[in-house]
């Protein structure tokens, strides 16, 4: 079991129909038909809504993808259409909100992978394969994969699992020729992000995106390059072998599986709420993330 803690009630504002509350973010429709995307100061870990917000994780979010989006514009067109508020949504609202195209989006986590960690990690090691691609012997926590890989995952409903999948199986789902722009698109917007963010000292190690279609072109949606959607690590802490220190919501996980919380991962119980040390230690490490990516201060 795991889904949220406590779910929220979405806010009702005229002239917008509520359509879904994601971990992270609210989805409106307005009423020429586009979306309108809310992000929450909501964090999850584990499969879990947590019940403790992290004050401006959804401002940074929506800001941080907002300044990746001008950085990969040539590369894959966005769907943001503007952030301007829409009439008589709330004041909190500002800076965390995007009205998008709607497109027809397709279900598969677009995946790249530079680094081996993670869930790619776990299948290495008993299989020396990340979605049933071969990786060379002697690759530990943290190792610089030889290339980029691409390694999709089926998209998965709030408290359940993403399931990594082979390309072939992608192929089979969605199509030979969408499955190749997916890749294509994956590994460029990927090795774009890297570099950027390897001139800023942080270590892109993998990332994910969403996609979609709007008529016939393929479109690059949700948030791109955050924290809560890529690893980040410090470039001049980097040592394969271990966990590498990260900018995200790292410290929420290590206090939840910490003896402080008091939290068994295995049980059917809910999480606790997050003490204030953690919370104000998380918040630090998105603003720090977002204020070295795009070299702004964040206020």
């Amino acid at each position: 079991m795991s889904g949220f803690v406590e779910k929220p009630e979405p806010i009702e504002v005229p002239g917008l129909v509520h359509l879904h509350t994601g971990k992270v973010r609210e989805l409106y429709q307005n009423e020429a038909g586009d979306l309108v995307m809310v992000a929450s100061d909501r964090i999850s870990a584990f499969d879990w809504v947590l019940p403790t917000e992290i004050p401006d994780k959804g401002r940074i979010l929506t800001q941080l993808s907002q300044w990746w989006f001008d950085q990969i514009a040539e590369l894959v067109p966005h769907h943001v259409l503007s952030s301007d508020l829409p009439p008589g949504a709330p004041a909190d609202w500002e800076g965390r909100t995007v009205v998008c195209k709607s497109l027809r989006m397709i279900p598969v986590e677009c995946v790249a992978r530079g680094y081996l960690t993670g869930s790619g990690l776990a299948e290495y090691k008993e299989t020396r394969t990340v979605c049933g691609l071969a990786l060379p012997e002697g690759l530990a926590d943290g190792s610089e994969l030889p290339a980029p890989i691409f390694t999709p995952a089926t998209k998965a409903e709030v408290g359940e699992h993403d399931e990594n999948v082979s390309y072939e199986e992608v192929a089979r789902q969605v199509g030979a020729e969408t499955a190749a722009q997916l890749r294509q698109a994956t590994l460029a917007v990927y090795s774009r992000g890297r570099d950027i963010a390897r001139d800023r000292g942080i270590i892109l190690a993998d990332t994910k995106f969403e996609f979609g279609f709007d008529g016939e072109q393929l479109v690059i949606a949700d948030e791109v390059l955050t924290p809560d959607s890529s690893r980040f690590w410090p470039a001049d802490e980097w040592q394969p072998g271990r966990p590498q220190p990260s900018y995200d919501k790292q410290y929420v996980r290590d206090w939840l599986t910490s003896p402080d919380s008091g939290w068994d991962r295995a049980s059917e119980q809910p999480p606790p709420p997050l003490p204030e040390q953690v919370v104000s230690a998380t918040r630090a490490k998105y603003v720090e993330a977002y204020e070295r990516l795009t070299g702004t201060s964040w206020s």
